[in-house]
């Protein structure tokens, strides 16, 4: 008799997730099985559930791209990790390996990349299927439930901060001070960067200041671009969009100096409104980062695991999920919900 788990499941776009049984399955050759602890709750599964996006994933699935959990079974061939390892099942779920991407260590946009909770079965359920070479190593001392948003959250930011090559002493712009943006303040500023803060919510405002942004912007009153030019002395540097909203995506171009790089993570669907004039006559450079590699990630998680950035986040249990993703639909999650699983 096949045994069973629980799962919260996408059975038609646009509708609640159902909780229902579900086979667990089993490690075949270079899989492993991992029991979940705890998973974070993102924006983009509220894109997956909803069939947002151009290529949808096949129905019905399982979400959930930061998964943590503890190898509960390994398949033949597996060596990288072992029984009783705690690890992360993230949104890059596997790759090709031998494209000129992964060749290059931009295994991130390998055309095979499979996605957990998308293409692939994620951590809405008490155990999930992996790949034993794309998953997270979560560090000994970093628990699982602060792990959770680092391993998609975390990584983005970080990565994205990266990618806008702003430098120690410059000044970054993070539009967004949600569950990513609370996240790229407190690695900004452990990168050495100053941080301007925009949001239209004053509540994450006031909590952007306590994670050290220099200056917060109320990106409802007046305009939210001049403001960052004034307060940063003709633009930040670096700007990181992770407001999923076009809006945000507009004036961030209007918030990066001149030859700036202006970074895109939020995923918000419809096209890019760019003001090519501005783009072409002060040089910015405008770049889409897509969450980020496996180095990306243990950089990321090493920040966590020394206690210089820490996830805000809010623990509920996965009975909990479709009241969660009608807050996240709502603006009305300040952080980053964690899903947390009975052990045992």
């Amino acid at each position: 008799m096949e045994r069973k788990m629980q799962a919260a499941v996408v059975e038609q776009f646009g509708k609640p997730l159902v909780l229902r049984e579900w086979d667990i399955p089993s490690p075949g050759a270079g899989q492993i099985l991992v029991k979940t602890e705890a998973c974070g709750v993102c924006h983009t599964d509220l894109h997956a559930a909803h069939g947002d996006w151009p290529v949808k994933p096949t129905l019905p699935f399982i979400p959930g791209h930061e998964g943590i959990g503890l190898v509960a079974a390994v398949g033949s061939g597996v060596t990288n990790v072992k029984e009783g390892d705690r690890v992360g099942v993230p949104w890059l779920y596997s790759a090709c390996g031998h494209c000129e991407y992964c060749l290059t260590a931009w295994e991130t946009v390998c055309a095979q990349a499979q996605f957990g909770g998308y293409t692939k079965n994620g951590g809405f359920a008490e155990y999930i299927l992996a790949d034993p070479n794309y998953v997270a190593h979560v560090p000994t001392g970093l628990a699982a439930n602060d792990a959770a948003p680092i391993i998609c959250a975390g990584i983005t930011t970080y990565k994205g901060i990266k990618e806008t090559a702003a430098k120690p002493g410059e000044w970054i712009a993070v539009s967004g001070v949600g569950g990513l943006g609370h996240l790229a303040i407190q690695y900004a500023k452990v990168m050495g960067l100053h941080v301007c803060a925009v949001d239209i919510d004053e509540g994450k405002l006031a909590h952007a200041r306590l994670l050290g942004a220099d200056i917060v912007i109320n990106a409802k009153v007046g305009d939210p671009a001049a403001a960052v030019k004034t307060a940063t002395g003709g633009g930040a540097h670096g700007v990181l969009i992770t407001a999923p909203s076009l809006a945000a995506f507009k004036q961030g171009v209007g918030m990066t100096r001149k030859r700036g790089t202006c970074v895109l993570v939020g995923l918000p669907p419809g096209e890019f409104p760019v003001p090519l004039f501005d783009v072409v006559a002060n040089c910015i450079t405008v770049r889409g980062s897509f969450v980020g590699t496996r180095r990306d990630m243990a950089e990321a998680l090493a920040f966590a695991a020394e206690g210089r950035v820490k996830a805000d986040i809010e623990l509920q249990p996965l009975s909990s999920i479709n009241r969660v993703l009608d807050r996240l639909q709502q603006g009305e999650v300040a952080s980053r919900v964690v899903l947390e699983f009975a052990s045992g």
